[in-house]
């Protein structure tokens, strides 16, 4: 009793005809065929927009640190 047969989808295909007419459903499916498209540009947009793969910690520089003595920074290199 639950399912339809195709008896049934040829009379609700007919009153749809009927009631839109060809030219509408036609329309219809070219605005659904837009929409799809428009869609996927924008999904397909969204994906280039991604940033990279984040840097690895090594590359990252490396803040100064406090020497337990005095509580300044630590200066290296000079």
């Amino acid at each position: 009793m639950g399912s339809f047969s195709i008896g049934h989808w040829v009379v609700v295909l007919a009153v749809v005809m009927i009631l839109f007419g060809r030219g509408k459903v036609s329309e219809l499916m070219g605005d659904v065929a837009k929409g799809l498209k428009s869609f996927k540009k924008g999904m397909a947009e969204e994906d280039d927009a991604r940033p990279g793969p984040p840097r690895p910690l090594a590359s990252l520089p490396a803040p100064p640190r406090d020497t337990p003595e005095t509580g300044t920074p630590e200066r290296t290199g000079a």
